[in-house]
């Protein structure tokens, strides 16, 4: 008995030990700055689509008027500001600041500041627009939401640029910090929860065991912007994307996690989704969620990545500036 409870006291304390971990760990922040660059890019990219049309989309006499999209939220939490805007005018104006917020964000200018506003603003157009949003709305919200946790423009940003330039040139590595790993932590898990539920949604549907599921998306003209229709002298290939993709989204919350089989799983999320966006004419949803999926970076990986492209970009000029110039040999008189 007395080694029964010594076994799950050691047991307990061992998953104490690595849940502790895997929250709380510092890590650095180059991995969440470089979504906060993507993020922060497809977050101004989709505000300023709704600017074609804006009083469309938002005005008193839009769409989706306000008074229909509180009924559409009533009994939950939902609130918006847009609801009480009535004005064309305001509306533009409000508008105009939060394309700038925006465009803060994604170049890390008062990120700390910027990243909050960034989420609050994202949710509140999301809940005045209900009855209008995809897939690519949630995954923004989500990456916003969590952006706000961690340090986002601690590298990449103008607020480093600044600091550095304050610190007269010379400026400390930048720190790890527990709520950096925490806001990556989340999105890892936010990204596995969506594959998880969306495999087994998959699993329901028989077009998924019968192999014809991807035929059936690539001829569908609603969403075909290139021609794969040829797919179907081939229709081995097309049963086994369906059977990939249907295992590859169930399993991905197992498979992303040992180091062993995260690039493969990683892989197949570049392809799935640069597939979607290609094929399917949803670019700006499978680009988000291939910035989601870059949460599994090591910051280490993107620290180097980013210097080594940084070091290429920069040789050429480097290599115009230091090269002396030619001169004529002087002839003697």
């Amino acid at each position: 008995m007395n080694s029964l409870l010594q076994a799950s006291k050691e047991w307990t304390s061992d998953v104490v030990a690595g849940w502790n971990k895997f929250w709380f760990t510092p890590s650095e922040p180059h991995t969440l700055s470089l979504i906060r660059i993507l993020a922060g890019a497809m977050l101004l990219y989709t505000h300023l689509v709704w600017s074609n049309d804006l009083i469309a989309f938002l005005g008193p006499d839009s769409w989706i008027p306000g008074e229909a999209a509180r009924e559409l939220q009533q009994g939950s939490y939902a609130w918006s500001h847009l609801w009480y805007i009535g004005s064309p005018g305001v509306l533009w104006a409000q508008h105009i600041v939060v394309l700038i917020i925006m465009a803060m964000l994604m170049v890390g200018l008062f990120s700390r500041v910027t990243s909050v506003l960034a989420c609050l603003i994202t949710i509140s157009y999301c809940h005045r627009l209900e009855g209008a949003l995809f897939g690519l709305d949630q995954v923004n919200a989500m990456l916003a939401t969590y952006l706000m946790i961690g340090p986002s423009g601690a590298v990449y940003s103008v607020d480093r640029w600044l600091a550095k330039r304050k610190a007269g040139g010379s400026l400390a590595p930048p720190v790890a910090t527990t709520n950096g790993n925490i806001a990556i932590r989340l999105i890892q898990v936010h990204m596995c929860v969506i594959y998880l539920f969306g495999g087994i949604s998959k699993m329901r549907g028989e077009m998924w065991w019968d192999g014809t599921a991807v035929w059936y998306a690539v001829s569908n003209l609603e969403y075909q912007s290139l021609d794969m229709t040829w797919l179907v002298r081939y229709p081995w290939v097309i049963a086994t994307l369906s059977h990939v993709t249907v295992f590859w989204e169930t399993f991905y919350c197992f498979l992303v996690w040992p180091r062993a089989t995260r690039p493969i799983v990683l892989a197949l999320a570049a392809c799935v989704h640069g597939g979607i966006a290609l094929f399917l004419g949803m670019i700006t949803f499978g680009v988000a969620m291939i910035i989601g999926n870059a949460a599994f970076l090591p910051s280490s990986w993107v620290e180097n990545a980013l210097a080594s492209l940084i070091k290429r970009w920069n040789a050429p000029l480097s290599a115009e500036t230091t090269t002396p110039s030619r001169r004529l040999p002087k002839q003697s008189v």
